[in-house]
């Protein structure tokens, strides 16, 4: 039976992906999309996927550390907004939305601290285990209402797990990911937003470092989901914050 599974997954890893790529172009801002690129940063790797959890290319991906000619939206704290992409998530995986309150969103480098305001996860139960976030066009979240006023990024990772059985194998979605077909391991494909937030209050959320909040081993990233079938699944980073 293991060599059945072990065959199955092999045979997944192989299939071709022709134009296999997905990305997260455009903010949404209570519920309207609003122009691709108008308000997230666009990267400069137009084919490669972000694996090395210590790079801080994890921030906003390549060619992300500043906002070049990337507006900034002004929105509430409380408002409902999110990201769309432009097509649906084809690789298992999870999903996380961190933000980092910044000086000046137009030139913030991702390197203040961060905190988790949104996540998808796997679910599992039964002998199986299944991924929300499969064939998923957009996600939308609410921002926090009590962080103070002010200028945020606003980061997305989808965090694609179908060839994370090996060490930097985790295939983090920042913004923008092509598979190469030799690469079998994990990686991420995130966007950065930036955010004026009005309103809101006085909270101050606890934050992690970007690059610092993932280790290539953790047990979220490095991990098998084909065989044995995982009967529990951590999801990578903190808590959210429901501040």
């Amino acid at each position: 039976m293991k060599s059945l599974f072990t065959a199955f997954a092999l045979l997944l890893l192989a299939i071709p992906h022709v134009a296999a790529h997905y990305r997260f172009t455009t903010l949404i801002v209570n519920g309207a999309a609003t122009t691709p690129w108008q308000y997230v940063r666009q990267s400069n790797n137009s084919n490669s996927p972000i694996t090395d959890v210590s790079s801080t290319n994890m921030r906003c991906n390549s060619g992300g550390a500043n906002g070049g000619s990337t507006q900034t939206a002004t929105v509430a704290a409380g408002a409902t907004v999110g990201f769309k992409l432009d097509q649906a998530i084809f690789h298992a995986g999870v999903l996380n939305v961190y933000m980092t309150k910044v000086s000046n969103a137009a030139t913030a480098d991702g390197s203040t601290g961060w905190f988790k305001i949104y996540q998808v996860s796997a679910v599992t139960g039964g002998g199986t285990i299944s991924w929300p976030t499969d064939n998923a066009t957009q996600f939308t979240f609410k921002i926090p209402s009590s962080i103070s006023a002010g200028q945020y990024l606003l980061r997305v990772e989808h965090i694609a797990l179908h060839s994370a059985a090996s060490t930097n194998g985790a295939q983090f979605y920042i913004r923008y990911f092509i598979n190469p077909l030799s690469d079998l391991v994990p990686y991420s494909l995130s966007s950065c937003a930036q955010l004026n937030v009005t309103g809101g209050g006085s909270a101050s959320p606890s934050t992690v470092k970007i690059p610092g909040v993932y280790s290539a081993s953790d047990p979220g990233i490095l991990i098998n989901i084909y065989y044995p079938v995982p009967t529990s699944y951590k999801q990578p980073g903190p808590a959210v914050f429901t501040g």
